[in-house]
């Protein structure tokens, strides 16, 4: 290591110094106790030592079929396949077979498969290894989506957190949260008061029954979660923005430039550009393949497509907000949520994946002399044999050319005409991956 720094290739594309500080590690989303590291200046980026030291190439019981790699995340939203948090840190290990991701973080210290602590439950319990839809049985009762830990002789269900941390157990009475330094915020159980919109102040959960912490004097609540696991302050080397994105803990109301929703609350913001973000719009995938559309559609901050409807929904799109777009049908977007539906989506991200193109059939036989046409499809199209006269007012929609004595398809309600070869043009379609 020299006077001028130490490269470290796949973490970061600068020199990094030699650093002690406590701060959260931007290589792992964590803080340590030993506060060795190394810095980038250019960019106020802090790395753990033990992280930079990180094998490239590891095996992980998570995954035993194959090797993870260490990768840079570059801005590039992932799902860790473990926590099923956003990875919204530098480095993450990933199978490049299966695309499976795990955090940093959770490939250093992976949650134990089975546990058994009994101020949590008294049975063992086990982590799921699968996105479900459940409700927390510890006192935090609230409803999540995530890899909870089950006991499978009660049918019980348990975030990670309350596993770790019961809300019935030794909690401090008072804390002094970061989000909010004004005033201690004190613990509470049960409902909460009137006056308040029973929402956690920064990640908008409801808060129906159980622990919380909350601030009388200025109606401000934190739920169990985001009290033990906060969202972080400042973000940076996100897909949804090239600039730092700072959390705003505030009730405020705000267009999200991401996906043209409103929002009432906690946003992250770049005050440089005016830009304000939902925080579940932080992670929208780049490139995804959709059911609606035959090609691949890709995010963009602007749609920039005046007087148009979304493809998924048919109604109207704001097109100074972002969106999705088909790169190869200029008038064809999306809404960000309705692209990400999951009827709609099949939640792969294919930024980086080469390709493939298929052929497929251009219509759909309805009787012996009447088809349904891709371009079309709203009418049906039927048979005409020998053509006509040229006739300068009767052109095909595909070559432009006038019909003239050619066989072609004419629509049954309307003066939509294909010549027949035309017709039976095979269409390229995007294949799904």
């Amino acid at each position: 290591m020299d006077s001028e720094g130490v490269l470290m290739p796949l973490i970061h594309k600068h020199r990094m110094m030699p650093w002690n500080d406590l701060r959260r590690g931007d290589c792992c989303g964590r803080f340590e106790s030993i506060g060795d590291g190394y810095y980038c200046k250019i960019c106020d980026i802090f790395v753990h030592k033990k992280c930079g030291e990180s094998s490239e190439y590891i095996e992980h019981p998570s995954h035993p079929n194959h090797t993870l790699q260490l990768l840079s995340t570059r801005g590039n939203s992932h799902d860790c396949d473990l926590c099923g948090r956003y990875i919204t840190y530098l480095l993450f290990y990933r199978c490049e077979i299966c695309y499976f991701n795990v955090g940093l973080y959770c490939a250093k210290y992976p949650p134990p498969e089975v546990i058994d602590i009994s101020k949590t439950h008294h049975h063992k319990l086990n982590l799921l290894k699968e996105l479900i839809q459940f409700d927390c049985d510890a006192k935090c009762g609230t409803n999540d989506y995530g890899f909870p830990y089950k006991c499978y002789e009660c049918d019980l269900f348990f975030h990670k957190d309350c596993v770790w941390h019961p809300p019935e157990v030794n909690h401090t009475l008072e804390v002094n949260h970061s989000y909010h330094p004004w005033h201690p915020l004190k613990l509470h159980t049960g409902q909460l008061p009137n006056y308040s919109d029973r929402k956690c102040r920064l990640c908008a959960k409801e808060i129906e029954v159980g622990l919380f912490y909350h601030c009388s004097l200025c109606n401000f609540t934190l739920d169990m979660s985001c009290v033990l696991n906060p969202p972080q302050r400042y973000l940076r080397n996100l897909k949804a923005h090239d600039h730092q994105l700072t959390l705003l803990p505030r009730l405020r109301s705000f267009l999200c430039n991401a996906c043209g929703l409103s929002g009432n609350r906690s946003p992250y913001i770049c005050v440089q550009c005016d830009f304000m973000i939902h925080q579940d719009c932080l992670h929208l995938p780049r490139v995804i393949n959709i059911n609606r559309h035959d090609h691949r559609v890709s995010r963009t901050s602007v749609l920039g497509v005046v007087n148009s409807v979304c493809g998924v929904c048919r109604q109207k799109v704001d097109w100074t907000c972002g969106g999705f777009s088909c790169l190869r049908c200029p008038s064809y977007v999306v809404h960000s949520k309705c692209a990400i539906r999951k009827d709609v989506w099949n939640e792969k991200e294919l930024e980086g994946v080469p390709e493939e193109i298929e052929d497929i059939e251009p219509f759909v036989v309805i009787d012996d002399n009447t088809i349904q046409h891709f371009s079309h499809r709203e009418h049906y199209l039927r048979l005409h044999v020998n053509g006509v006269l040229c006739d300068d007012n009767k052109r095909c929609r595909a070559c432009t050319h006038p019909i003239c004595l050619q066989s072609f398809y004419g629509c049954m309600d309307c003066d939509f005409i294909l010549h027949q070869n035309y017709a039976g043009f095979l269409r390229k379609r995007c294949a799904t991956q």
